[in-house]
């Protein structure tokens, strides 16, 4: 080789290790950058919902309390369902809930079979029955007047794990009465205005009761569920919200479903739409209608929509009943959050619930979510009979964060891709994904039963979710390809591959690829209790 060809080659090698060079210094600088944009945020958030003790300590007009060994903020599900689960295992709790009446929601009312047998694990299984709940088979797909039968692999199961739909308010109120039940739980209304903090560490929180005294209470451990409207949140991770779409919710009277005990999803455009039981006499409709505004109500923007755009689309046998709905009147909207868990471990304090993570509420997964998540926190917390040393326990708990993943990132995942996949697009390639997702579910057997499991929570592996995922999109290239391939049919198919690959990676990356499929590779994985708190 010439002196020169050693000359260009060293230039061109030079260079790629300066492109690879300054990439990296690029990129710790936009880390850094990023980290101390997160600290400043941290910083204004615990401003803005976190008091010192010295703070509180000197304000006169302040009753303090003290005996709880857990403060849990919030007494929805799974406040509720924590209070319960901690005070049947003897800790001290306090509950402070901001509204002890009934909720009326639109959503939160439909408990797949792995949210029921996390139930059953947690011994609250009787607050489904009597409220009217319904049991759930599977689910019905329909799309382009074709339609699909899609049911839960219960086979290995007693004749009583089944999903579980109802009125979300009574399922919530049954809780609070078993909960307040025992006598180490206090469940009192209350609108809690901030965490005390003391040298870095959680101590308590300041809160206003019903009748308008401010008070503190101390704990050595505060849990906050305050749900997905949680002004909490923000001292304790880094919550980004995103808002894809808004349900539009509606009660269906003595209507007859198609496939009795099924939820029902209608692949509309621009979006699905949800039929399911919540009681012997009531069906709950929920139109998703995408971005973050929704039709006019008060103009009847909103009920000539649901008739002209909705109605023609909707299963026959439905027609009837889902027209007198809009004419009856009473709809109702809610925003659909999503919000990876993203948590500051904070010694002192933990994140439960939709104030911690949530997903679309397509697939009705965030109850199981949280019961699981109660779950893992219950058998981390068991061995410990002292919990005063936050520090030594904030370290220890940082092991929730990667045992709840298998769970969590699997339902998660999965809610945002299907909502993607189910909804219309404008892209070509995106519908055939659509397409492909409705013919392989409809192909029954493996095709049908992997997928409803990984939906039902009865399979928590994130990996059999990933390969589903993909086995949809080869099939969707595989139906274009055949029986004689062409060039745009190449071209729509790379493009399926390249739009599968735009939907399940960011969200995999959101939930955490290492956690997700090697949290064995995770220090806190292995971490074992404290011998000072054992």
């Amino acid at each position: 080789m010439k002196m020169a060809d050693h000359y260009l080659l060293g230039w061109i090698l030079a260079s790629i290790a300066g492109i690879f060079a300054l990439y990296y210094i690029v990129y710790l600088v936009v880390q850094r950058e990023e980290e101390e944009i997160n600290r400043k945020s941290l910083l204004q958030a615990r401003r803005d919902s976190v008091k010192t003790l010295s703070a509180v300590t000197d304000d006169n007009n302040r009753e303090c309390r003290s005996d709880a060994d857990i403060i849990i903020v919030g007494a929805g599900v799974a406040g509720a369902a924590l209070a319960h689960t901690l005070g049947k295992d003897g800790r001290k709790v306090h509950v402070i809930e901001r509204d002890l009446t009934e909720p009326d929601r639109i959503v939160g009312e439909l408990l797949q079979p792995g949210g029921y047998l996390k139930l059953v694990e947690l011994g609250l299984e009787d607050c489904v029955e009597e409220i009217d709940a319904q049991r759930v088979f599977g689910y019905a797909l329909f799309m382009n007047g074709k339609h699909a039968q899609l049911s839960y692999p219960l086979e290995d199961f007693n004749s009583d794990v089944a999903g579980r739909s109802f009125h979300n308010g009574r399922f919530i109120q049954k809780m609070r009465e078993k909960t307040s039940s025992l006598p180490n739980v206090r469940l009192e209304q209350g609108t809690v205005t901030s965490l005390i903090e003391e040298k870095g560490i959680i101590k308590g929180v300041a809160y206003k009761t019903k009748a308008g005294d401010e008070l503190t209470a101390f704990a050595p451990l505060t849990i906050v569920c305050d749900g997905c409207f949680s002004n909490l949140r923000r001292s304790l991770c880094n919550p980004k919200v995103d808002v894809p779409s808004c349900f539009v919710g509606l009660i269906l009277e003595n209507c007859k479903l198609p496939y009795q005990y099924h939820g029902h999803v209608v692949l509309a455009d621009p979006s699905p739409i949800l039929f399911y039981q919540i009681s012997s006499t009531e069906v709950r409709c929920l139109v998703d209608v995408p971005g973050q505004k929704v039709p006019s109500i008060s103009s009847g923007e909103m009920e000539n929509y649901l008739k002209n755009v909705v109605a023609p689309q909707i299963p026959p046998e439905i027609y009837d009943s889902f027209v007198a709905a809009v004419d009856k009147g009473n709809i109702r909207t809610m925003p659909n959050r999503s919000m990876p868990a993203s948590p500051y471990p904070t010694p002192g304090a933990l994140l439960m619930g939709d104030a911690f993570n949530m997903r679309h509420p397509l697939t009705g997964g965030g109850m199981t979510v949280a019961l699981s998540d109660i779950v893992v926190l219950r058998d981390l917390l068991k061995p410990l009979r002292d919990i005063h040393d936050a520090p030594t326990l904030c370290s220890y708990l940082e092991s929730f964060y990667t045992l709840r993943k298998p769970v969590a990132s699997t339902i998660n995942t999965l809610a945002g891709a299907l909502y993607k996949v189910f909804s219309a697009s404008s892209d070509e390639a995106r519908n055939e994904m659509r397409q492909a997702c409705f013919d392989y579910l409809s192909l029954g057997g493996v095709f049908s039963t992997g997928p409803v499991s990984l939906l039902s929570g009865l399979n928590p592996r994130p990996l059999s979710l990933v390969v589903h995922f993909f086995a949809v999109a080869i099939y969707g290239v595989g139906r274009l390809l055949l029986p004689f391939p062409s060039p745009k049919r190449m071209w729509i198919g790379a493009r399926l591959i390249s739009a599968a690959s735009g939907i399940i990676f960011p969200i995999i990356k959101a939930e955490g690829v290492r956690q997700m499929f090697f949290p064995a590779t995770v220090p806190a994985y292995y971490r074992a209790p404290p011998v000072e708190c054992s």
